[in-house]
């Protein structure tokens, strides 16, 4: 290996790990907002989903 991949492998993995460990928050992952109901006394729960038909359903029933 020369020395001119080594750097150029030695940048793109240094590169690859920055971006990668800025990905997101540490912590749990939170619902969106909009999937999530409170009810009457205060709790909250997701919300039910709807069941879409999807256009290739009759092929497999």
């Amino acid at each position: 290996m020369t020395s001119r991949s080594f750097i150029s492998t030695l940048l793109l993995v240094a590169a690859l790990g920055s971006a990668l460990s800025a990905c997101g928050r540490r912590g749990d992952l939170e619902p969106p907002p909009a999937s999530v109901i409170t009810d009457e006394n205060g709790h909250t729960r997701p919300k039910p989903v709807e069941d879409k038909p999807f256009i290739l359903d009759k092929l497999i029933q």
